[in-house]
């Protein structure tokens, strides 16, 4: 397992961006697929975006693509989430999260999860 910290949260007003980053401990980082989850309120926990371990697949929710864009650097051992055209419906706490094994877009299979970053977005 990996120790993952997420950064970068906060208040936006809808239309603007947020880039979330998340910071992974120890050195198998570099081969681990990298995803980001969210939850909102009294909603289950949903598949936003994934990274696969060489940056080279990507994968989006419906919801987020064309705004949203998953990167990483693995010589930083971070990955990141860049967030544009923001809508209300984006709020929610954001997880990133290590797959050893797979590159997935459920959140099965990741057995290293940070403690999230809480995103709000008003209207």
């Amino acid at each position: 397992q990996v120790q993952l910290v997420e950064s970068g949260g906060g208040l936006v007003q809808a239309g603007g961006s947020l880039r979330l980053s998340c910071l992974a401990s120890g050195r198998t980082f570099r081969s681990y697929a990298m995803g980001w989850f969210r939850q909102a309120p009294g909603k289950e926990r949903e598949f936003v975006a994934v990274i696969s371990w060489s940056g080279g697949s990507t994968s989006y929710a419906a919801s987020v693509k064309g705004r949203f864009t998953i990167s990483r650097d693995n010589a930083k051992n971070t990955v990141y989430l860049q967030m544009n055209s923001l809508k209300p419906e984006d709020t929610a706490v954001y997880y990133c999260a290590a797959n050893p094994s797979q590159y997935s877009i459920s959140p099965v299979g990741y057995d290293s999860w940070g403690q999230g970053t809480q995103v709000t977005v008003s209207s």
